[in-house]
């Protein structure tokens, strides 16, 4: 059971080792301007390899007798998008493993890798946890570390989807050997990761070209990171943190890259994604913009 591109590795994986009696993914959901349907990553992947696929709406009584019709050992799931209800969860004899892309009990919940880098942790990681009515309550069976360093989200989550697909496989590997030890979490230790929202990603000149560098790195296209220069709206894609000190708000070139800044140093716009156009090099924007040596930033949103 999984949806984004986080779960094909686990797919690909199970595929490999094991056999698979159905995959579940969410609904073919709209995209791009147009609004077409698009078919979730792991239903695209499902297809490639042969298997048969479920897509609920809800995992309401008919969804769940599929999934017990298929008489699966183990569920494994990978972010699925869904909580499974008490009945799914009671099917497999095994029970249901979730592939969870931090060090449980560290950021339970929806964005685990986007949070580990807003609250600077140096590691994160995935753990193979037995899944349970709560949300990332369940006991682990394995975890393993990985560091964080100043990868963008996209990058480590993709890191943390490879590491967690072998790590399924071993686990998986373990239970069927009899010799799987799951560990239960502590719940005083427990931390929440919510959804990341435009918020916490907004870049302000009064913050600092470290902390905005953070907000670049942990943004996503639901929220992105954005910056209006002049009157165009940026979203930042890339960008490297300078100690050069330049006002708050103000704007110059570095190497041909807009530079702008901050309460305490600068950032240098490496690749950019203007409103309704495709990424590019931030100088490549720039030199199109033709800035003038009185054109500032802001922030693109009223917080």
């Amino acid at each position: 059971m999984g949806t984004p591109e986080f779960a094909v590795p686990s797919l690909e994986a199970l595929a490999a080792a094991h056999d698979i009696v159905l995959v579940v993914t969410q609904p073919d959901r709209p995209a791009g301007r147009g609004g077409a349907l698009c078919a979730s990553a792991v239903k695209t992947a499902a297809h490639r390899l042969g298997l048969p696929v479920l897509q609920p709406t809800t995992l309401d009584a008919s969804a769940t007798a599929s999934v017990a019709q298929a008489r699966p050992d183990v569920v494994c799931v990978a972010a699925f998008g869904m909580l499974l209800p008490p009945d799914l969860l009671r099917i497999p004899p095994y029970g249901c493993v979730n592939v969870h892309a931090s060090l449980l009990p560290r950021h339970r919940g929806a964005a685990p890798v986007q949070r580990a880098i807003l609250d600077g942790d140096l590691e994160t990681g995935v753990s193979i946890m037995l899944m349970e009515e709560g949300l990332d309550t369940g006991p682990y069976a394995l975890q393993v570390r990985v560091p964080v360093g100043d990868r963008y989200a996209a990058e480590l989550e993709a890191e943390l989807a490879r590491v967690g697909a072998q790590a399924l496989i071993d686990v998986l590997d373990l239970i069927g050997s009899g010799t799987a030890v799951f560990t239960p979490q502590n719940a005083a230790a427990a931390t929440y990761a919510a959804k990341i929202t435009k918020d916490a990603v907004a870049l302000l000149p009064e913050i600092t070209a470290a902390k905005a560098f953070v907000r670049v790195r942990a943004a996503t296209r639901r929220a992105p990171a954005r910056a209006c220069v002049g009157d165009t709206e940026l979203t930042v894609i890339k960008a490297t943190p300078l100690p050069d000190q330049r006002s708050p708000g103000s704007v110059c070139l570095h190497e041909g890259r807009p530079l702008l800044g901050f309460a305490e140093g600068s950032l240098a716009l490496d690749v950019v994604r203007p409103a309704g156009k495709p990424d590019m090099p931030g100088s490549d924007w720039a030199r199109g913009a033709r800035l003038t040596e009185d054109v500032c930033w802001r922030c693109t949103r009223q917080l």
